[in-house]
């Protein structure tokens, strides 16, 4: 089988996001073909190159988000009008969908909500043949990145905000509210302008898998728009959810038209999609709020490597029954200044005990948080210095992995009894895995997928509440038959749920089970041109009904090299990468 790989700022970037799950799916999946088609996010991301690719890395070709290059395109008087008649619809799904403004928003509309069971079908047929109708523009033209960057883009999409029954945000749109949102139109829709939707691109391969939400499943809309090709969309996390979270100072505007697009994308993106997948409840939930049906949803947990973890996992002995660990990022949304004011509260009761936060910060923002937290430290501690080392005299360490003491991840967590999570905004904590792999008790906030992750395996506490983490990490200190239960029950729930071979078998399915109910209907030619008879054997149109749930069978009916019965193409060496 050919897969077509679909990242945005991922994978095979070194510094791509998911760029390991990626790696690890690729390398797991060895039997089949993979073509990579990366988008990259900045200059810095392509500077630092790739990671090794594995052999079945077939191709791989990329196209920069971070810098519009003029296409030079100059549409003509025909192809402008087609434009504007396709970038208004758009703009008029942006901003007149029906749901109203949301109080609670400061008047934003929901664009989750919009998209629920109560919008119109007709809403996203319109969003859907603005976007298809802009690609087979931008397909006959060779681009549309200046039509979007230009005036009448502008002046467009004004006119959809005062346009009667637009909602009151769009209403209130000022000028640079309107070039905000038209620079992001621009952005979001340059793989429109791609090359790689052509027989001898994306039309090639099997399946698309897009690695995220957003932008990276445009190219796989379009290839199933043009060619036929399957879809198949995975998140860890939702976009729209994302931009709630990350966009706080925009205005109302800006933030309710980026909120629609991104919203009727992922809509789209599900309806056309032949499986999504989520890596948590957490995000099926988002998922089935923005229009997910739920007969397509698949949950599958991100893989992690277990082996690492082994030795500390299958000696779970503790050196330091006294000691509280924290592994991750320095960031303030890992709450350590809760933390360490619950510490200050589980000294009181034992005077014993020591904290080691181990994790390098985040960025500047995570360095000045880290020198924040310090302070604070020695505040709560002035008697106790808090140095860099755990062996001194302060009960507070701040410390690296790589060091002599803790050389790797897995030597962190053995240097406790008890690893604690703070965070007051978690996606899927991975840091709470390794504790379990690592055979430790833990204690969590109840944020993101943690509850889903532990299962009854840990103490879980209200975020922000620096008592009940106290009171939790104490009874867990003073009861060591306790911790050895739960760090017994939360290893092997992480073999179970959480290692890479579960990913991969998972995943393994999904694609035998996808070609099998929705095959590419090729024709092959000959040198000639003309078709090529019985070029695909007969039993490839035969039905078949494959389950994820079921990836033995499905492998042994398809054989080893095998898929839907089209033989598989022989493994060729990655050519050098290929612009936009």
């Amino acid at each position: 089988m050919r897969i077509g790989l679909l990242t945005d700022g991922g994978y095979p970037y070194v510094s791509g996001d998911a760029r390991l799950w990626c790696d690890r799916l690729v390398r797991g999946l060895a039997q089949h073909e993979f073509d990579v088609y990366a988008l990259s996010r900045s200059e810095h991301q392509e500077d630092e190159g790739w990671v090794p690719l594995s052999p079945n890395v077939r191709r791989v070709r990329t196209a920069s988000l971070w810098m519009a290059e003029d296409d030079e395109v100059v549409l003509g008087r025909r192809a402008r009008r087609r434009f504007t008649e396709h970038f208004a619809e758009l703009a008029a799904v942006l901003c007149g969908g029906p749901g109203g403004a949301s109080p609670a928003a400061g008047g934003v509309p929901s664009a989750a909500g919009r998209l629920s069971g109560s919008a119109p079908t007709f809403e996203a047929d319109r969003f859907a043949n603005a976007l298809y109708g802009l690609a087979e523009l931008a397909r006959e033209e060779g681009g549309l990145t200046g039509a979007l960057r230009s005036e009448a883009a502008v002046r467009t999409l004004e006119r959809a905000c005062r346009a009667p029954g637009a909602h009151r945000a769009a209403r209130e749109a000022r000028v640079p509210d309107l070039l905000a949102v038209t620079a992001y139109l621009e952005h979001a829709l340059r793989p429109l302008s791609l090359d790689w939707y052509e027989d001898d691109g994306l039309g090639a391969v099997d399946l698309c898998h897009a690695a995220s939400g957003g932008t990276a499943v445009l190219p796989g809309l379009l290839a199933r728009h043009f060619t036929g090709v399957p879809l198949v969309v995975t998140e860890y996390g939702v976009r729209l959810r994302t931009h709630y979270l990350t966009a706080p100072d925009a205005s109302p505007a800006v933030r309710s038209l980026v909120a629609a697009f991104q919203g009727r994308l992922a809509a789209e993106a599900y309806g056309r999609a032949e499986v999504v997948t989520a890596g948590n409840t957490h995000t099926r939930r988002w998922q089935e709020r923005c229009g997910a049906d739920r007969h397509k949803l698949r949950t599958v947990y991100p893989g992690m490597e277990a082996r690492p973890f082994a030795e500390v996992g299958e000696s779970p002995d503790c050196a330091n029954p006294d000691t509280l660990v924290w592994v991750g990022r320095v960031e303030p949304a890992k709450d350590l200044v809760s933390l360490l004011h619950a510490f200050a509260e589980v000294r009181k009761q034992e005077p014993r005990t020591r904290l080691r936060i181990v994790g390098a910060p985040a960025g500047p923002e995570g360095a000045a948080y880290l020198g924040h937290c310090r302070t604070l430290a020695a505040q709560l501690f002035p008697d106790e210095a808090a140095g860099p080392h755990a062996a001194g005299d302060s009960p507070v360490s701040f410390e690296e992995i790589g060091g002599p003491d803790l050389p790797s991840v897995a030597d962190a967590h053995a240097s406790g009894a008890v690893t604690v999570l703070s965070s007051v905004v978690e996606g899927f904590p991975v840091g709470l895995v390794e504790a379990m792999l690592c055979g430790r008790a833990t204690v969590s906030t109840d944020v993101g997928a943690v509850v889903e992750v532990i299962g009854g395996t840990g103490l879980v506490v209200p975020p922000r509440n620096p008592r009940a983490l106290a009171d939790a990490c104490v009874a867990l200190l003073r009861d060591p038959q306790r911790r050895a239960r739960l760090g017994a029950a939360a290893r092997a729930r992480a073999l179970e749920l959480f290692t890479v071979e579960q990913n991969i078998e998972a995943f393994h399915g999904i694609y035998l089970e996808v070609v099998s109910h929705a095959p590419v209907r090729r024709v092959l030619l000959d040198g000639a041109g003309a078709p090529l008879p019985f070029a695909v054997p007969a039993e490839a149109h035969v039905p078949v009904h494959w389950t994820a749930a079921s990836p033995r069978l499905a492998a042994a009916r398809s054989g080893s090299g095998r898929a839907a019965g089209r033989p598989v193409r022989a493994t060729t060496p990655v050519p050098a990468p290929e612009g936009a």
